[in-house]
């Protein structure tokens, strides 16, 4: 089994001939589109639509496999100097569109029978989302000159500065028992099992912070400046509205959902406790501690071993995520461990034209590592069920993103707990609540947090001492006393890239949005049986095509209500309730 994933369905290196012909194409692609754009209106208004549609897809196709490519040689290596300066060229010219994309939008939203067209014709038909929300959306669009300048100068604003966090964060150098190791190598002693090397680890970890901290308080304060920006420039009310609308969620679903966290809140405090107590703290939970293993859970697993216990899970549930999952392993769809330069966390990618997924992970063997790779994993599958869309009906809103990688992470917890005993069932259910406890209160500091960076950027700059204090607020209203306040992470700010995004902000709260709505799915499912997988695909399939709410409709749920979410969380409550059980008989 290869350890490295294997970009060949992409392109076969920096020498592959079509990768050499493709980058010299990138200037007549970006031609053709916008003869295409600069001749809408001029002919009959259906066959300008379908031009118009199927010349963007082919540029998308285009464009996003190198720019795929250039990403993923990058994210196992930040000193690639190729691909910094591929993604910097193809970036750079498809920059230029902004205006072209704009024109196009904006004639789109012109036409005056809109929906009459696309009844007239099938392969409209499969666009019209996407074109009603275009005409939709118009109202947030900005003048011609105005989109084209947005777009160039986030190649050297927004994005450089994310890209700058990113170089910062995967080669800042940590000092650990005489010897240097990376950011996400020392992070991932967290679920070391000796205590003394977890807070060791936690030590060292806070130790390198200083080092970049200022550099990426700075990425950190331009990009929300520039979103602020933007935001007042588009007519929102708030960042946070904006990321809504791009969301295709409305705020009352967000609010239920905030709203049953909240009354749960308390029963995730319980649960940090009674894990403190066990550990032997006094004072609530350490966070070195968060991720600490009880239980019999000192079990490593080598990546074969990894694929089985995965498949023998799968299996059950649907035979054709099980054969996906199997093909990953088998063709070299995952780049598995930590070295110096590859970025910090996971991540999966797709290729609607190459029909697979690139899946990173920065993986020690703990079960923790193979619940990330069944949640990667489910990214990819929500990718595979959508192989029949078309090629702009591929990128699915925020909320959604999350759907399937939370499922796959139920699927395999649920029938590991079902079937264990003792000390492994305890190490099962504990490891289930340190992932329920990082989507809600990790999650809502999260969202806490990137809001009140929001509001205080509108009148000042934040240095990091501030954002420290930010995030340890946030920190303590999200877990309570369940957290010993004496021994949270001031420094979340600077290792979650999810902040540094100038077109993506608020990436926190479908987390949440995501691990609720999949508890909410399974419940389905063990109420309906096999019936409920054509639900489930089809659900997947149209996340690109519908809103949240539409979505969810599929499967019979209204969004909107709190007691879906309660509903949600009280599957975790009673997980819950085991735990405290299983602690207090260990303890007699």
């Amino acid at each position: 089994m290869n350890q490295e994933w294997s970009l060949d369905p992409l392109y076969k290196g920096y020498d592959d001939p079509d990768f050499i012909r493709d980058m010299d194409l990138v200037p007549a692609k970006i031609e053709e589109f916008r003869k295409v754009v600069a001749s809408l209106g001029q002919g009959e208004v259906k066959e300008d639509l379908i031009a118009c549609l199927k010349a963007q897809e082919e540029l998308e196709a285009f464009s996003y496999r190198l720019m795929l490519f250039l990403n993923l040689k990058q994210s196992v290596n930040s000193a690639d100097e190729h691909a910094a300066s591929g993604m910097a060229k193809v970036g750079m010219r498809m920059s230029t569109l902004g205006k072209d994309f704009t024109v196009a939008e904006k004639w789109i939203a012109s036409i005056e029978d809109l929906q009459a067209v696309i009844d007239s014709d099938p392969f409209l038909k499969e666009y019209e989302y996407r074109l009603q929300r275009i005409k939709k959306d118009s109202a947030h669009l900005l003048g011609d000159d105005v989109e084209d300048v947005i777009s160039r100068l986030d190649l050297s604003a927004g994005r450089a500065w994310g890209d700058l966090q990113t170089y910062l964060t995967s080669s800042v150098e940590v000092d650990y028992n005489g010897e240097t190791t990376t950011l996400s190598g020392i992070r991932n002693m967290a679920y070391e099992e000796d205590p003394a090397i977890r807070k060791a680890a936690y030590e060292a970890e806070l130790a390198c912070y200083p080092k970049i901290a200022d550099s990426v308080a700075f990425a950190l304060n331009n990009i929300k400046s520039q979103v602020n920006t933007i935001t007042e420039l588009r007519g929102f009310a708030s960042p946070l509205d904006m990321t809504l609308d791009q969301a295709h969620m409305t705020r009352a679903t967000l609010e239920a959902m905030l709203a049953s966290i909240n009354k749960y809140l308390p029963k995730f405090h319980e649960y940090l406790k009674a894990k403190a107590k066990l550990l032997g703290h006094k004072n609530g939970l350490p966070w070195y501690d968060l991720f600490a293993p009880v239980g019999n859970s000192n079990r490593k697993f080598t990546t074969e071993e990894a694929k089985e216990y995965l498949l023998d899970h799968f299996r059950p549930f649907a035979a054709d995520l099980a054969d996906m999952v199997e093909e990953a392993f088998d063709n070299a769809w995952i780049d598995f461990f930590p070295r110096k330069g590859k970025s910090g966390g996971a991540f999966c990618a797709g290729s609607p034209t190459s029909k697979r997924s690139w899946i990173l992970t920065n993986y020690d063997g703990t079960l923790g590592d193979v619940v990330t790779l069944a949640h990667e994993l489910g990214h990819a599958y929500h990718n595979h069920c959508l192989e029949g869309n078309r090629p702009l009906n591929m990128d699915y809103s925020m909320p959604v993103a999350e759907t399937a990688s939370t499922f796959n992470e139920v699927v395999i917890m649920s029938a590991a707990i079902a079937e264990a005993e003792g000390d492994a069932k305890m190490a099962l259910v504990e490891s289930q609540l340190q992932d329920a406890t990082q989507i809600i209160c990790d999650i809502y500091s999260r969202y806490l947090f990137e809001s009140a960076v929001f509001a205080e950027r509108q009148e000042s700059f934040l240095f990091a001492p501030r954002l420290k204090e930010l995030m340890m607020d946030a920190q303590k209203k999200a877990y309570g006393d369940g957290l010993d306040h004496e021994c949270l992470h001031p420094y979340m700010w600077v290792c979650k890239g999810h902040y540094y995004s100038s077109g993506l902000s608020f990436y926190n709260f479908p987390y949440a949005f995501g691990g609720l709505f999949a508890r909410g799915l399974y419940a389905k499912y063990l109420e309906e049986g096999e019936a409920f997988l054509p639900k489930y695909r089809a659900l997947l399939k149209a996340t690109p095509t519908s809103e949240v709410e539409d979505v969810a409709g599929i499967a019979g749920i209204d969004l909107t209500q709190p007691e879906f979410w309660d509903k949600s969380l009280e599957m975790i409550a009673r997980d819950i309730d085991l735990f405290i059980r299983l602690a207090e008989e260990k303890q007699q």
